[in-house]
């Protein structure tokens, strides 16, 4: 199984794409919603990651329970793709939903069901996978 995230549209806060789960046979096997912090040229913790190839690992926290890591960001440390609505609720990492809505009034686009995004892609991917970011 490999991930791919399309970014579709950048904001002065944010980035919105779209992630894959792509199958052994390039099949998409599942799609739903990120959210990311603008593109600030890769500064630690308001920026999203740089386009590129990573290897990403799951794992397990206090803070958001079952989760992956982005493994060997440059300059990076801890990118996780964690559950969460808003891009007040990142440090660079990647959210995910089912679809964008602005939930709270502030005028940007939010992730709606996240937890239950996060479950599904758990349950989807192995232990470690390849992530490819466009």
């Amino acid at each position: 199984m490999k991930l791919f995230i399309k970014r579709n549209k950048y904001q002065d806060k944010q980035t919105l794409g779209t992630m894959d789960v792509v199958d052994a046979q390039n099949k998409v096997v599942f799609t739903c919603y990120t959210l990311e912090l603008a593109d600030k040229n890769n500064q630690p913790q308001v920026s999203c990651i740089p386009k590129g190839k990573y290897k990403v690992k799951k794992r397990t926290s206090k803070k958001y329970g079952h989760h992956f890591h982005i493994q060997d960001v440059q300059a990076r440390s801890y990118i996780l793709i964690h559950h969460g609505n808003y891009h007040t609720d990142i440090l660079g990492c990647v959210l995910v939903g089912k679809s964008f809505l602005d939930i709270n009034g502030d005028g940007y686009k939010d992730v709606t069901e996240s937890k239950n995004t996060m479950k599904k892609l758990l349950n989807l991917l192995p232990e470690e996978f390849e992530l490819t970011i466009i």
